[in-house]
């Protein structure tokens, strides 16, 4: 998969917000801009992880990988 293609699942994954008003279940649309908000979270928590069990080079490649799915999303 390419950045490109996992921003794009990232944002579709947040198309919709549910919520419990104490009676009933909501499905609420999210904004384009709320979405890549919410996938830019997502992206950053990814890039805060620690990951001990990987090799310098491995490690270096997920960072970039994801870095450019970031920039993926800042441009949709």
């Amino acid at each position: 998969m390419t950045p490109k293609e996992k921003a794009k699942e990232l944002l579709d994954k947040f198309d919709f917000i549910y919520s419990y008003d104490g009676l009933d279940i909501m499905d609420e649309k999210l904004t384009n801009d709320d979405r890549k908000h919410c996938a830019l979270i997502v992206v950053d928590e990814v890039l805060d992880v620690d990951c001990f069990d990987m090799s310098e080079e491995h490690f270096d490649n997920h960072i970039e990988w994801w870095s450019e799915v970031k920039q993926e999303i800042e441009k949709i």
